[in-house]
């Protein structure tokens, strides 16, 4: 029998204890066979993945070092544009060329093989034309609000450049760009919980984290529509962290930043989309506001802020999915009993 859900306020300000299934211990122990888990598996096929990898990898890297080295020369060796191009401009680009496909499909309903993949399937169907332009004119006065976020690319650059070469003609290897790759992702984890879930307290929440709940059914561009502060403290440092403390290479940022860019949009964007990552765990938080704050979803296991998650169908959902078969269909929702 499942637990009685407590009702959540509109505006999200419910910011009591989350109702838990155990107490510090239980969440501990689950994190501990999660993370048991994973380097179990690591440590098991790890070696025999990684070798076919690495064989792709020696078989395509010289063509890779070969584009580098011309690009490399093409900028004369000004590390500052390269750096800038790899950190801001291709992320950025990749960002918006997958959101425009969105928005089309956001505003017109089409095409189909997106839209029928929507989670909150009685909202956004599609979006109202009227709040789309009003919320894409807010987002790109947001975008220039957001200009303090240069200041901490570049500072971000000097630290590297002070530690290394983070420009430098020679590529990583495969394993150093996969070392990179997975402790930016854990480090992005810790800060971003963290930092959300500050954001959601009441003295800071209505002046700051509210502007990005004012879509309880988010979609992708919705991603980037926060708060200044909210944008380089929760958006901003948990991702550029990783590459700065490691001395990561301009190349490992373009890769870090755009695949950030893009999670971000995929668990904004409204669409359980086959073979792409599941956006319930973070289209929920929208929906609920006081569970779901993390990225991974090790953090809010650990403090018990997702327990009312697991108890939905959104968390039976949760999941890749490998079928062109919506899972809207598949795991449908509990039918509401007639009053």
């Amino acid at each position: 029998m499942k637990e009685q859900v407590k009702p959540i306020s509109q505006d999200g300000l419910d910011f009591g204890k989350p109702e838990a299934t155990g107490g510090l211990w239980d969440s501990l122990k689950k994190a501990a066979f999660i993370i048991g888990s994973g380097i179990f598996l690591l440590a098991a096929f790890g070696n025999s993945i990684t070798w076919h990898l690495q064989r792709f990898w020696g078989a395509s890297g010289d063509f890779w070092q070969t584009q580098w080295t011309k690009l490399h020369l093409l900028f004369g060796g000004y590390e500052w544009a390269l750096f800038f191009m790899g950190s801001m401009i291709v992320p950025t680009a990749a960002f918006w060329l997958f959101n425009a496909l969105l928005m089309v499909a956001d505003s017109t309903g089409r095409p189909v093989f997106i839209t029928r993949y929507r989670i909150q399937v009685d909202k956004n169907s599609p979006v109202r034309s009227l709040r789309l332009v009003r919320t894409r004119c807010q987002t790109v006065w947001r975008l220039r609000s957001q200009v303090p976020s240069m200041p901490m690319v570049w500072l971000g650059f000097l630290v590297m450049k002070w530690r290394g070469d983070p420009c430098g003609l020679e590529l990583p290897t495969f394993h150093r760009g996969l070392l990179d790759l997975a402790v930016c992702g854990l480090l992005e984890e810790v800060l971003f919980y963290y930092s959300h879930r500050l954001f959601h307290h009441p003295a800071i929440y209505k002046h700051v984290h509210k502007i990005h709940h004012e879509w309880t059914a988010p979609i992708g561009v919705v991603s980037l529509y926060a708060h200044p502060l909210e944008h380089v403290l929760s958006n901003m440092l948990p991702v550029l962290i990783g590459p700065v403390l490691l001395g990561s290479h301009v190349a490992t940022v373009c890769l870090w930043f755009t695949i950030a860019l893009l999670i971000t949009t995929v668990s904004h964007c409204g669409y359980h989309l086959p073979l792409l990552p599941s956006p319930e765990f973070h289209d929920f938080h929208h929906l609920k506001f006081n569970q779901c704050y993390g990225v991974l979803g090790v953090l809010d296991r650990l403090h018990g802020t997702d327990a009312v998650f697991r108890q939905t169908k959104a968390y039976d959902r949760h999941l890749l999915l490998l079928s062109l078969t919506p899972l809207t269909e598949t795991i449908p929702d509990t039918p509401k009993k007639k009053q």
